[in-house]
C-alpha cells in the first residue's frame, strides 16, 4: 500500500556510540551492511516480509553527511518519478532523485514544504 511510513534512517556522527546508545536503550538488534556504510536496525519481532507484529517500524543509521541531518521517515510509494514530480508540483523539492539501493528496490529523498527533508520507498 502506498503512502504508509516504512522505514527511518538516524545519522551519526560516532558509529560506534549511535549504535551502543540504541542496541542499551531500546535493545534493537543492529546489523552493518558490508561496503554499503549503513547498519539496520530492527525494532522489533521480524521475518522475512519485514515488522511480524503491528504498530512499529524497522530502520537504519548511517553516518551524517552535514550538520543540518536530522533522524528522516520513508514513505513508501509505487512510483518514485512519480512521487517526486507530485511533490514538486506541491511546492517540495528533490533532494536527491532515485537511487537503486541493492535488488530491494530505489530510494530517493525531499524536502517538503516546511523545510523537513524526508525519504521515499519503491519496492522492486
Amino acid at each position: 500500500m502506498s503512502g504508509r511510513v516504512v522505514h527511518f534512517e538516524i545519522p551519526f556522527d560516532d558509529g560506534d556510540r549511535a549504535r551502543s546508545f540504541y542496541r542499551e536503550a531500546f535493545g534493537w538488534q543492529l546489523m552493518d551492511l558490508p561496503g554499503m556504510s549503513y547498519t539496520l536496525a530492527t525494532t522489533g519481532p521480524t521475518g522475512e516480509e519485514g515488522a511480524t507484529e503491528p504498530g512499529f517500524i524497522n530502520g537504519g543509521m548511517l553516518r551524517r553527511q552535514n550538520p543540518n541531518d536530522t533522524p528522516v521517515m520513508v514513505i513508501e510509494v509505487d512510483d518514485i518519478d512519480a512521487a517526486l514530480a507530485k511533490i514538486e508540483s506541491l511546492g517540495g523539492q528533490t533532494l536527491l532523485g532515485r537511487q537503486q539501493v541493492g535488488e530491494m528496490g530505489w530510494a530517493a529523498y525531499f524536502k517538503d514544504v516546511e523545510g523537513n527533508s524526508m525519504g521515499l520507498w519503491q519496492s522492486v
